[in-house]
């Protein structure tokens, strides 16, 4: 693989598993020095660890910050400068989901999945951001969702907290359009095959009385025109592709990944 980060540091939240575990081994790969960001047992956060240290040849710092305090992101942050030297490209990916209808939503939960996969994207962009600036660098990808386009019943948090991220992107790419060398950008991936996404269709097969295949492409994957899931490692090829060297005027983009979700 072509070295294309090589000298560059990143903080990739929600690093542990899925979608931020493949952007930090796509930006490992690369040539990219990592602060790992994430929750799990031990094991699967030493296993990560491991694969990033044996791909970079030295020692992966590691943050179990809870991104719904806004004072443990920005101390992450601040590990994540202190340990790289300096931050180049920050990824907000870490995210979690929980439906209900509005009316029975639990408060608790609405403000969880809004500090999580909202108020934490500010916080870290608006505590690197300085850095970025003063180096004339950097890259803010966020990873938002085709909810941040579109919406679905149920999913009222997460929406309203994934077109936040949205429109975040828009602001912070206008401030920093001129003269700065940053750019920011949103990947708005479909159903991405995950451990947590594959885990829904079996509940639906049992729910419905269908084969898993069923569930599969005729109820999870029904928006996406494809009716295939989205890899991974498309994510993070996208995401490598945003920070590569002629992306300069790639900013405030909204980049949908959907098969064809937010096409109709």
């Amino acid at each position: 693989m072509e070295r294309s980060l090589e000298g560059r540091t990143a903080l990739v939240t929600g690093s542990t598993s899925g979608i931020g575990r493949g952007i930090a081994l796509a930006f490992a790969q690369a040539g990219a020095k990592i602060l790992l960001h994430g929750l799990g047992a031990p094991g699967q956060v030493d296993r990560v660890r491991a694969e990033l240290a044996e791909i970079t040849g030295g020692e992966v710092a590691y943050s179990a910050a809870d991104l719904s305090d806004a004072r443990e992101v920005r101390k992450m942050c601040a590990q994540a400068e202190e340990v790289l030297g300096h931050v180049d490209i920050l990824v907000n990916n870490a995210g979690i989901q929980f439906t209900s209808p509005v009316d029975e939503f639990p408060e608790e939960k609405w403000d969880q999945i809004i500090a999580i996969n909202l108020s934490s994207a500010f916080h870290a962009t608006a505590a690197l951001l300085p850095g970025m600036k003063k180096a004339g660098w950097g890259r803010i990808i966020n990873i938002a969702s085709a909810h941040g386009l579109v919406a679905s019943p149920n999913k009222v948090a997460y929406v309203a907290a994934k077109h936040g991220i949205v429109g975040m992107t828009k602001v912070v790419a206008l401030e920093t359009a001129r003269g700065t060398g940053v750019t920011c950008n949103a990947i708005c991936p479909g159903f991405v095959r995950t451990p947590l996404a594959e885990a829904q269709v079996e509940p639906i097969a049992k729910r419905e009385g269908i084969s898993a295949e069923a569930a599969l492409t005729e109820h999870l994957l029904r928006p996406m025109a494809s009716r295939r899931w989205v890899e991974v490692e498309e994510v993070a090829q996208m995401a490598l592709y945003i920070c590569g060297p002629h992306t300069a005027s790639l900013t405030g983009e909204i980049l949908s990944l959907d098969g064809g979700w937010t096409a109709a």
